[in-house]
């Protein structure tokens, strides 16, 4: 999973009052299944004390940026371009071809709030739809980097992390990481 080149993902816009937990959670579920860095546009950037805090406390490696110029991160960006879309050829019909091209090229997520401009759809080089239905697009994101990175994401360990989390049948277990191998 480390191997390849990185995977950034960019939440282009972000509609302040309602947008707060969704801006959120597409950067913690970015970090979370493997991609190496988010890149909050414009007034999402206001989320991004709260990805680094999440990092610094549960580990990284990932990075967390913000943009005033996020069409122009798209455009100039010098990779593969994946455009998450209710209107997009379906996952299951091009996710070989983004593993593919991920081999050797960076990958740019770009994850919409509102109306996305066409622009972007024409510049992305796939369109990429999770169910071609209305839902979330933190789910969608969840989707396309499970399949990208075929699960291993779920066995990924942690870089100098703050405090561990046990897996319990019940409760909740969280530990300093310096305890964590007495825990398990």
């Amino acid at each position: 999973m480390r191997d390849a080149p990185e995977v950034t993902v960019l939440r282009l816009g972000h509609r302040p009052g309602r947008d707060e937990r969704i801006t959120t959670h597409v950067g913690l579920t970015a970090r979370a299944l493997g991609a190496d860095r988010v890149v909050l546009a414009g007034a999402a950037s206001s989320r991004a004390d709260t990805v680094v805090d999440i990092t610094d406390r549960f580990g990284g490696p990932f990075d967390v940026e913000t943009t005033d110029e996020p069409k122009r991160r798209i455009r100039d960006f010098a990779g593969t371009v994946v455009h998450l879309t209710m209107y997009g050829e379906p996952i299951q019909d091009v996710v070989e071809g983004v593993r593919e091209a991920h081999e050797t090229s960076p990958l740019l997520v770009v994850v919409g709030a509102g109306k996305v401009p066409f622009e972007v759809y024409e510049r992305a080089d796939y369109n990429v739809g999770v169910t071609n239905q209305p839902h979330s697009e933190i789910a969608s994101l969840a989707v396309l980097l499970d399949r990208l990175y075929e699960g291993a994401e779920l066995d990924r360990e942690w870089e100098d992390p703050d405090q561990v989390v046990i897996p319990t049948e019940t409760g909740k277990k969280v530990i300093d990481p310096e305890d964590a191998e007495d825990a398990e």
